[in-house]
């Protein structure tokens, strides 16, 4: 494609600040419309719109590969799926898809029989709608009403209804800007929600009661530090609502009566900074889950009754990193990784029992804990999958520890697992660091370097890419493309050490071990510089936009989807809803110079240079509360204007999504096709491989 119309230019208009005695030019910083998050600047709508132009007029050359794109991967996915029903007090809930239909409806039974009753219709919600998401979902504890929550344009600011379910009516009860669960009082009466302030912040817990005005709501609970975000929640065994409060480093957890939220709540430990913890409770004892003394995590005990001396039940491992801990009527669950694979142990309450772990057949898999919304179970649902093995639910008898396996992913069309080979590779990094990296590629796939590469990572906030199924993924094996995982430190992969080594003043491993993974799989002999394309999204987008500054011959394109790019300006900016609560993972440039210098060093939109780079595909949400809309765009405009080579870049703007895309199971799959065929094109991989 040679007759490219020209790129929208944008603008640039005088601004500058100061910080730490360095003075900054933002030439574009005429993107960020002072209206915020209301965007009316007739000038910055206009560059917008011009940009999604120049996208359509890009892509439509490439519309038969991705229309093409488009029928594989909905052809991979069962039209009228539906979940499997599981037990949760006197009914069996689950959900499904109609035939072509973009949004679930949710359903259940009676145990002792009747009709299935249909208690939410997303496709009715959602009629009429650019965007529609479905938040929190709850039934009230005797069964007979369900609150919910519903975001229509992506601002992730939720208005709660809640439905009579013998009725079918609506109660005039309407909550707006609710940001977080909804937890229910035993008596079904009212539950427990927060609301997002001005800054999109929930920094409070309420109590609603039905029939009562919103704004008599009780405040049970108001967090001071700016930084921290409050949750509500409940432990397993329902005795005991819980809100808690933290940040990237911290919390603090406080038990409530479920039967009278209004007593005085009890707080299970004062925070302690860079203490985290969470809890659960079994007959009169607390489980508490923390890393207070190792980066592994422990699990404490603790009496109800003294709910601040906690007594060691199981020590940290070096090789065991604790991820959570569940507690049953008969027994507890914790959940882990170990060397980086997923791990789910059963644990008795008499500690002379020894524990049993669950085995999995594969090298390398993605195992937890599914549904399992009751604290009496004699039955665990599993989930479990790996990159050539679908989605399987298990259930797991406590009682003879076999698994049943309930359901398996249906792929319409077809899949032949033994087309395809997984490994786990260890590559060793720049510092000497071993980083796993796990890839799929055909079984034919050849290792003399001449073959083509997607690599895809994320590394930030402790969150690990599982090496999972998916079903898009096919139509880049089916053309020749292998698919790899980076499990790159700032993600907890390898446990919280790995997180810790990836952020704040050593955010930059982050960045190089994405550069020495692609680099090591230069050396396996899977592709070679210049045939790898790779992605991310929001915290991944800011690795993509650091390397394509580092590295950018390595690349043969680069998606970065929602890009947390504008680093340095977003952490000055204590204002945007989400600034504060990022210092503990960024730094606070604000007040430390050296975090100011940290990050002006790597911030991608900071540091865009007069070099060749890749060609790009970058989207933004108008709506995006997380990665406002004009950090891709002004990325996109300063690597315009900078850029020395002639490959494309566009630039893509949701103008009625946020941070997630459009919502719909079709449309958001348009948009993967949308990106695979670009990425295709660039590695001219586009035809079936025979």
């Amino acid at each position: 494609m040679t007759d490219l119309p020209k790129p929208p230019v944008a603008a640039t208009r005088p601004h500058s600040f100061t910080a730490h005695g360095v003075t900054i030019e933002d030439p574009w910083a005429w993107l960020k419309d002072p209206a915020y998050p209301t965007v009316t600047d007739k000038d910055v709508l206009s560059y917008l719109e011009e940009e999604n132009t120049f996208f359509q007029a890009v892509m439509d050359p490439l519309k038969p590969l991705s229309d093409t794109l488009f029928t594989e991967m909905r052809g991979r996915i069962k039209e009228d799926e539906s979940t499997v029903p599981q037990k949760d007090g006197d009914w069996f809930y689950w959900t499904d898809y109609e035939t072509g239909g973009e949004y679930p409806r949710w359903w259940r039974r009676h145990v002792d029989g009747g009709e299935d009753v249909m208690i939410l219709d997303e496709p009715a919600l959602a009629a009429g709608k650019e965007y529609f998401r479905l938040g929190a979902f709850s039934v009230s504890p005797d069964g007979k009403l369900l609150a919910y929550a519903v975001d229509d344009n992506g601002s992730e600011r939720f208005e709660v209804r809640v439905k009579d379910l013998e009725s079918g009516t609506l109660l005039p009860d309407v909550i707006p800007g609710m940001l977080s669960e909804i937890v229910w009082t035993a008596d079904s009466k009212g539950f427990l929600y927060g609301l997002a302030n001005e800054n999109w912040r929930t920094d409070n817990a309420r109590w609603h009661v039905l029939g009562e005005p919103v704004d008599s709501d009780v405040e049970l609970y108001k967090e001071a530090d700016e930084g921290y975000r409050v949750g509500v929640g409940e432990t397993q065994s329902r005795k005991y609502l819980l809100i808690s409060t933290g940040d990237h480093v911290t919390s603090e957890v406080y038990l409530l009566d479920p039967a009278d939220p209004s007593k005085p709540m009890v707080c299970v430990s004062p925070r302690k900074p860079g203490r985290e913890y969470d809890v659960d409770e079994h007959d009169g004892t607390l489980f508490i889950h923390t890393n207070d003394i190792d980066p592994q995590f422990r699990l404490m005990t603790a009496s109800v009754d003294k709910p601040g001396e906690w007594i060691e039940r199981i020590g940290p491992s070096a090789h065991f990193y604790m991820t959570g801990v569940t507690c049953f009527a008969d027994y507890f669950i914790v959940e882990g990784r170990e060397d980086g694979l997923d791990q789910i142990e059963l644990h008795r309450y008499d500690p002379a029992i020894a524990p049993v772990r669950l085995k999995f057949p594969e090298a390398s898999y993605v195992a937890g804990l599914g549904d399992n919304p009751e604290y009496a179970m004699d039955k665990l649902r599993i989930g479990y999958e790996s990159m050539v093995t679908p989605g399987t639910v298990y259930d797991y008898s406590v009682a003879t520890g076999e698994l049943e396996t309930l359901k398996v992913q249906e792929i319409p069309s077809g899949y032949d697992g033994s087309k395809y080979r997984t490994e786990r590779l260890k590559i060793t990094a720049r510092d000497g660091t071993q980083v796993p990296v796990s890839i799929v590629y055909p079984k034919d796939f050849p290792r003399d370097g001449s073959g083509k590469l997607y690599l895809y990572a994320y590394g930030a906030y402790g969150y690990a890419i599982p090496p999972g199924f998916s079903t898009g993924r096919i139509s880049f094996l089916d053309r020749g493309v292998a698919f790899a995982i980076a499990h790159i430190r700032g993600g907890d992969d390898l446990g919280q050490q790995w997180y810790l080594d990836g952020k704040l003043e050593k955010r930059t491993n982050t960045f190089n071990d994405f550069v020495d993974s692609a680099r090591g799989l230069i050396g396996e002999g899977f592709t070679h510089s210049g045939g790898i394309a790779i992605a991310g999204r929001s915290a991944g987008g800011e690795l993509m936009g650091a390397v394509v500054n580092s590295d950018p011959e390595l690349w043969a394109a680069v998606v970065a989807d929602v890009p947390f790019v504008d680093v340095l300006n977003t952490m000055l900016d204590e204002t945007l809803p989400l600034t504060p609560g990022e210092w503990p993972e960024w730094g606070n440039p604000v007040e430390d110079a050296a975090a100011f210098a940290l990050i002006r060093s790597y911030s991608p939109y900071d540091n865009v240079t007069a070099q060749a780079y890749p060609p790009l595909f970058i989207s933004g949400g108008l709506n995006d509360p997380r990665v406002t809309y004009w950090e891709p765009a002004k990325w996109a405009a300063k690597l315009r204007a900078t850029k020395t080579d002639d490959n494309v870049l566009v630039l893509k703007t949701n103008m009625g999504a946020g941070h997630g895309g459009k919502s719909g199971r079709w449309e958001s799959l348009k948009e993967a096709a949308d990106e695979m065929a670009f990425v295709l094109w660039q590695l001219d991989a586009t035809e079936l491989k025979g």
